[in-house]
C-alpha cells in the first residue's frame, strides 16, 4: 500500500477501507510458505572448523560497509591476538563503481573479484560469509539469495524494511540453518547480560516497563554530514558511475537525486530513518536485559505505537528543498501481554536523552556506561537491597563481528541472532507504519497478523511460522 495516499488527505474511512481491501490481497499472495529464491535453490555450506580460516565477501562498501572492511583486514590473521579472527576477504560489490574500487583496493583484489552485482559475488563457492552493509531496502533480498546460496550472513541495521521481509528471513535461516547476525553491536557489551540476570532473579519482582534513548544532535542536519560526491551519478562514466535504477528498487524518482543516494537515510522510501538506524541500538540490547524469552511465539509485541514529528530539519540550508521525510524526533511504545512495555526516544535535534531503565515493582534498575545500580522501591526497602556493579565492556564493533565468527566455527547463538532480531524488527516495521499512518499497531505472532485500532480485517498477514 503507498502511504503517500493516507499523508495526501485521505479519510481515514477510506484510508481503512484500501487498507482492508490491500490486505486481503496480501494475505493471499503471502499465505503459503515464501517462494525459494529465483536465483538459488539451497546450497550446501562448507563445513568450518575450529581452526579453519573463514573467506568473507563484502556487499556494500559505503560507510559502514568499509568500517567493517577494514576491522576484518586489520584483525584478519591467525595469531595469538583475542581479536584475530583467520579470515581472509576475497571479494566487494557495490553499485557506486568508486566505493566498489575503493574496496578492491583496500584489499588488493583483481577486477574479477569487484562486482556492481551481487549475485555475481554469491556465485563464489569459496565465500562462506557475507556481509551486507547496502542501504535499508536491499538488506532482504540479498541476506534470503545468500543464505540459500549456503553463506552465513553478516547484516546491518536494521535487518530490513517491513514485517514481511522480517518473517521472510527469519524462514530462511531457519531452513537453511545458516548463522545470521544483525550488527547492534551493544548486543555484545556484557553488561546487558548481568542486567537480565538480576532481572530474571525474581528479587526485585515484577518486570513492568524498560526506558532508553537514543539521542544527538548536529548543526548540518543528522545525516547531511554524509559527503556527495558531485561528479557521480547514473549518467556518469567510469568511476563515477552510479546503477541508479537498481538501486532504487523501484521507489523513489527515476530521476537521479544524488541526496537520496547518499543520504538515503532521510528518506522512507530508501531507508527508514531514525527508526531504523538509532532504534535497533536500544530495543536489541534492552530485549537481552530483559531477559525475554525467544522461543515460539514467545518475545513479540502485542501492539506498537509511535509519536514524533518532523520539527527542526525540514528545509535544506543549502537547496531550500524539503530535507527529508522521515521524523527527527520519534518515541516508540510496545506494550506486551502481561507485561512489559517498552518505551524508547530516539532523536536527532536534541542530545539529552534518558537513562537506561528498567523499572519492576520491588527495585529499579539503572544501567549506563559499565555501571548498574539497583534502588529499591520504598515499600519494599525491608526486603529488597540496593545494589551496584561495574561490568566493563562496552560496544565495540570487532568483538560483534568476532562473536558472529565464532559462531560459524564453533555453533552456537549469535548475540543478535535471528531469534532476537525478528521479534525487534517487528517492533521497527510497527513503529514505521504507527508513526506514518497515525494508528496505534496490533500483532498476533501466531497468524503473523497486523492491523490497527478495532479494525478486524487485517493490514497485513506475513508466512506463518
Amino acid at each position: 500500500m503507498d502511504m503517500s495516499e493516507n499523508q495526501q488527505g485521505t479519510t481515514r474511512r477510506e484510508f481503512l477501507r484500501k487498507a482492508a481491501v490491500a490486505a486481503a490481497g496480501a494475505a493471499a499472495a503471502v499465505a503459503a510458505p515464501p517462494a525459494k529464491s529465483s536465483v538459488y535453490s539451497l546450497a550446501p555450506a562448507r563445513v568450518i572448523g575450529a581452526n579453519d580460516r573463514i573467506i568473507i565477501g563484502h556487499v556494500g562498501i559505503g560507510g559502514q560497509g568499509g568500517t567493517h572492511l577494514n576491522l576484518l583486514k586489520q584483525n584478519a590473521g591467525p595469531g595469538p591476538d583475542s581479536l584475530n579472527n583467520n579470515t581472509e576477504q576475497i571479494a566487494v560489490c557495490d553499485l557506486y563503481r568508486r566505493r566498489m574500487r575503493a574496496g578492491q583496493k583496500a584489499l588488493n583484489l583483481k577486477d574479477s573479484q569487484a562486482f556492481e552485482d551481487y549475485r555475481k559475488l554469491l556465485e563464489i563457492k569459496d565465500i562462506d560469509a557475507v556481509w551486507v552493509t547496502t542501504s535499508d531496502q536491499w538488506h532482504a533480498p540479498i541476506a534470503i539469495d545468500a543464505m540459500n546460496a549456503g553463506k552465513h550472513v553478516y547484516i546491518e541495521k536494521p535487518m530490513c524494511k517491513t514485517l514481511e521481509e522480517a518473517f521472510a528471513i527469519y524462514d530462511t535461516c531457519k531452513r537453511t540453518k545458516r548463522v545470521l547476525q544483525v550488527g547492534s553491536q551493544g548486543c555484545s557489551d556484557p553488561k546487558y547480560k548481568a542486567v537480565a540476570e538480576l532481572v530474571k532473579s525474581g528479587k526485585y519482582g515484577k518486570l513492568v516497563m524498560v526506558q532508553g534513548s537514543y539521542n544527538r544532535n548536529s548543526l548540518d542536519g543528522e545525516w547531511n554530514y554524509y559527503h556527495i560526491d558531485e561528479d557521480a551519478g547514473p549518467h556518469a562514466t567510469g568511476d563515477a558511475y552510479v546503477n541508479w535504477d537498481v538501486f532504487r528498487r523501484g521507489k523513489g524518482p527515476k530521476e537521479w537525486d544524488p541526496d537520496m543516494f547518499f543520504r538515503w537515510r532521510k528518506w522512507w522510501e530508501i531507508g527508514s530513518g531514525l527508526v531504523g538506524d538509532l532504534l535497533p541500538h536500544r530495543l536489541h540490547p534492552h530485549y537481552i536485559a530483559m531477559g525475554i524469552p525467544l522461543e515460539g511465539t514467545e518475545g513479540f509485541p502485542f501492539r506498537v505505537a509511535s509519536f514524533g514529528g518532523l520539527y527542526v530539519q525540514k528545509t535544506n540550508p543549502v537547496t531550500k528543498k524539503p530535507d527529508r521525510n522521515v521524523p527527527d524526533f520519534i518515541n516508540v511504545i510496545a506494550d506486551f501481554e502481561g507485561g512489559p512495555s517498552i518505551m524508547e526516544m530516539v532523536c536527532c535535534i536534541n542530545e539529552q536523552g534518558w537513562t537506561d531503565t528498567i523499572r519492576l515493582n520491588k527495585a529499579t534498575i539503572t544501567f549506563q556506561g559499565d555501571t548498574i545500580d539497583v534502588k529499591p522501591e520504598r515499600v519494599y526497602a525491608d526486603e529488597v537491597d540496593a545494589y551496584s556493579e561495574q561490568v566493563p565492556g562496552g560496544e565495540p564493533i570487532d568483538r560483534h563481528q568476532r562473536n558472529f565468527l565464532d559462531c560459524i566455527r564453533n555453533g552456537g547463538t549469535p548475540n543478535c541472532g535471528i531469534d532476537l532480531a525478528v521479534r525487534v524488527q517487528t517492533i521497527i516495521s510497527l513503529a514505521e507504519l504507527s508513526y506514518r499512518n497515525g494508528v496505534a499497531m496490533h500483532f498476533d505472532p501466531k497468524t503473523r497478523r497486523a492491523w490497527f485500532g478495532a479494525q478486524k480485517d487485517p493490514y497485513y498477514v506475513a508466512p506463518v511460522i
